[in-house]
């Protein structure tokens, strides 16, 4: 199986969002309300994952605090993680469920310049059998720090909330209606999710909603 599509540069997010304003008249109205879509590329490798191991189920505001002090105590590598003492570890902020999963991620020795040529679900099958990574951070760890154009995260809330706003659903649609909705929009998925994250943020704004 081919990878397919690798954002690199804003303009292949242009040119995915061009594809997507002629297929599909909702998208088109999205982007005209705002406007210019991100690039969002991200690095690949052990520190993206830890990071967003560290940031599950707490502000940006507390995530940033740690992830800082993890910097500074270079607790960033998968060597440092798994020779660090859980009295290191804490010290910087992780909890004892956090501790697990971060050495967990270390020991699973993840080969992440082959993920650079692995098909999409080969990606999400590899990472989500590490504890603490979910699907969710999977297919956001595809999306930006791979640049794999066909993937959408549709258990994102706010892609969900966005989608029920633009084509005007009754409810917000499940994992799975937004997965078969997400068909329509392939082979730009991760730009038509860059459109749904950008138009709910207008939306809210809009109702006054933060």
């Amino acid at each position: 199986m081919s990878v397919g599509r690798i954002i690199e540069s804003p303009d292949c997010v242009t040119e995915g969002a061009e594809w997507l304003a002629q297929a599909c008249p909702r998208m088109a109205y999205a982007m005209d309300q705002t406007g210019p879509l991100p690039l969002r590329r991200k690095p690949d490798g052990f520190a993206q994952l830890l990071n967003a191991i560290v940031s599950q189920q707490v502000s940006v505001a507390s995530a940033n605090a740690i992830w800082k002090r993890m910097q500074q105590a270079k607790l960033t590598g998968p060597r440092k993680i798994m020779w660090a003492s859980d009295e290191d570890l804490r010290a910087v902020g992780l909890s004892r469920q956090k501790i697990r999963y971060a050495r967990a991620l270390a020991e699973a020795r993840i080969d992440y310049n082959a993920l650079r040529t692995a098909p999409d679900d080969d990606v999400i099958a590899i990472l989500t059998e590490v504890p603490g990574i979910g699907v969710w951070t999977a297919e956001i760890y595809a999306m930006f720090s791979l640049g794999r154009a066909d993937v959408i995260a549709p258990g994102d809330l706010a892609l969900q909330e966005a989608a029920r706003i633009l084509y005007d659903l009754p409810k917000r649609p499940t994992d799975r209606e937004l997965r078969q909705m997400a068909e329509a929009w392939s082979p730009w998925r991760s730009v038509a999710a860059r459109v749904l994250w950008a138009y709910y943020r207008v939306a809210k704004d809009r109702e006054g909603i933060r």
